[in-house]
């Protein structure tokens, strides 16, 4: 109440980007005070009874994780973790430090709840990344790493600037997300094709000696045909799939905005998010972990995505519009959804539309 309204008209009325770094100071000031993570959980975290779950081998508090994107440089996880997040995933993280694309490259689309980003994995790089997870580890709860790509790294040597920077960060993460889908690096996204995305995953294989759990992040505009084959490489030689990334379509977004280059993620890519889930759910027969992300604001967006397919869920630009008190809010309403059509547990639930 107070985020929504106080705190984000205030935030509203500055440029997105410099408005999300005002926020990360202030989170960054909070959790340097020696109580200052207890009372944000005090206010704003916590975990509802009956949505703890087990997935890739890892055991997570609750289902609803904050999505890469928000805290790139692992400079703010600890406070993420104190908000309601059963899990937290920094990133992308690149193995070089670079600026991203010029600014501006944030952009609100209030009245549909969207965003549109053309950030292009700007990061302070896996050196200083390195040194904030070490000086905070071991962690609360699980984390996620994100790994992304230097714009200026040969698409054939790909390959082994992912690896590096895996092994880089790999005491630090739970497990880690290989990112091809971002819409905002040229070229990146033609690494989903099979024959570049297995090449990164041996490569990451090949220096994986503890086992981590594996997953890559798809795009939601994969085309039906190229779905399947990647599916197929993705349960041979990862963990699992997070689903989606940003979209370069714009559905339900007004014609000023067509035409505005970067990727849009919030409500406007619910629905295919979604159905990217079930798809993927029912090509693996349920065997794939998913991880749900795309137009999650509320728990009914959460059970939504579970019902697809999805084992866990995620979300940025929900934060972004409700605040602090969005995870635990989630929780609350996801429970009770749960509730409602008899399922004792998350687990249960996942992947049962359309089933009597």
């Amino acid at each position: 109440m107070l985020y929504e309204k106080f705190l984000k008209p205030l935030l509203f009325r500055m440029d997105p980007e410099e408005a999300h770094e005002r926020m990360m100071g202030l989170l960054q000031t909070v959790q340097a005070l020696p109580l200052g993570k207890g009372l944000a959980r005090a206010a704003w975290g916590g975990t509802e009874p009956g949505l703890e779950t087990e997935v890739f081998g890892l055991k997570f508090p609750n289902v609803v994780g904050l999505a890469a994107g928000f805290d790139k440089d692992c400079k703010v996880f600890g406070m993420m973790g104190s908000l309601g997040f059963g899990f937290v995933e920094v990133g992308s993280l690149t193995l070089r430090p670079q600026p991203g694309n010029p600014k501006p490259r944030i952009f609100r689309l209030p009245e549909y709840d969207a965003l549109i980003n053309r950030l292009g994995f700007n990061s302070e790089g896996a050196e200083a990344a390195q040194r904030r997870l070490k000086a905070a580890f071991p962690f609360k709860f699980p984390m996620g790493i994100n790994l992304g790509l230097n714009a200026d790294c040969p698409r054939d040597k790909a390959h082994e600037e992912y690896a590096q920077t895996f092994k880089m960060l790999e005491p630090y993460g739970d497990y880690f997300v290989v990112n091809v889908s971002s819409p905002n690096t040229l070229g990146l996204r033609d690494l989903q094709e099979r024959i570049h995305l297995e090449r990164i995953l041996s490569a990451i294989a090949a220096v994986n000696t503890k086992s981590k759990p594996l997953l890559v992040k798809i795009s939601p505009d994969l085309s039906d045909e190229l779905l399947p084959s990647l599916i197929e490489l993705i349960g041979q030689a990862a963990s699992g799939v997070i689903a989606t990334n940003t979209t370069i379509a714009r559905p339900g977004v007004p014609a000023d905005e067509q035409e505005r280059r970067g990727g849009l993620s919030g409500a406007p890519l619910r629905a295919r998010s979604t159905e990217l889930i079930g798809k993927i759910f029912r090509l693996s027969s349920g065997k794939i972990p998913i991880i749900g992300v795309g137009g999650v604001f509320t728990g009914g967006d959460a059970y939504e995505k579970i019902r697809a397919g999805a084992s866990l869920v995620q979300l940025y630009t929900g934060l972004v519009y409700r605040g602090p008190s969005a995870a635990r809010r989630i929780q609350r309403e996801l429970s009770s959804w749960l509730r409602k059509d008899g399922f004792k547990s998350v687990a249960e639930a996942v992947g049962t539309e359309g089933k009597s």
